[in-house]
């Protein structure tokens, strides 16, 4: 793991912080603390598919053709979530992508969503390529404070 303390110094003097880490092998708590420490204006977090809607009040992670492998690691991004928006100090952004998040072309062409999962008739993707656009997007002109949103096509 990591220390509050060190991670915070490390952070310090930074505008916006973007987190991209596995939440299962990560601690939520001291991640958020750390940034509170650090002073930095703003946090960003990497999120995943799994919290998202498919339907009123059923996440994606809790339905039948969520993949095994992915159980834990989805469940720990939907605590990490939940943490946050029990947060009342810190300025923090959720970016979620769709089920499929794959390395592809930028386009550029994307559609933004709040909590619910993304579909058109190809399913539900974003490459890494426009992840990146539309989270670099919110880090220069941010549009979701306190809030999680979603991108895909």
């Amino acid at each position: 793991m990591f220390d509050k303390d060190g991670l915070a110094a490390l952070l310090k003097w930074h505008d916006a912080v973007i987190s991209s880490v596995h939440f299962s092998a990560s601690d939520p708590q001291k991640l958020i603390e750390a940034v509170k420490a650090s002073g930095a204006k703003r946090y960003l977090v990497v999120g995943g598919a799994g919290s998202l809607e498919v339907a009123p009040g059923v996440t994606l992670v809790s339905t039948p053709e969520f993949p095994a492998a992915y159980t834990d690691e989805a469940t720990k991004g939907g605590v990490f979530l939940d943490l946050l928006r029990q947060e009342k100090e810190l300025d923090w952004t959720f970016l979620s992508p769709s089920a499929l998040f794959f390395d592809g072309p930028r386009t550029g062409t994307f559609r933004l969503g709040k909590d619910q999962l993304l579909t058109n008739e190809k399913g539900s993707s974003i490459s890494f390529e426009d992840y990146a656009v539309a989270l670099t997007d919110e880090v220069e002109k941010p549009k979701h404070s306190r809030q999680r949103f979603t991108v895909g096509y």
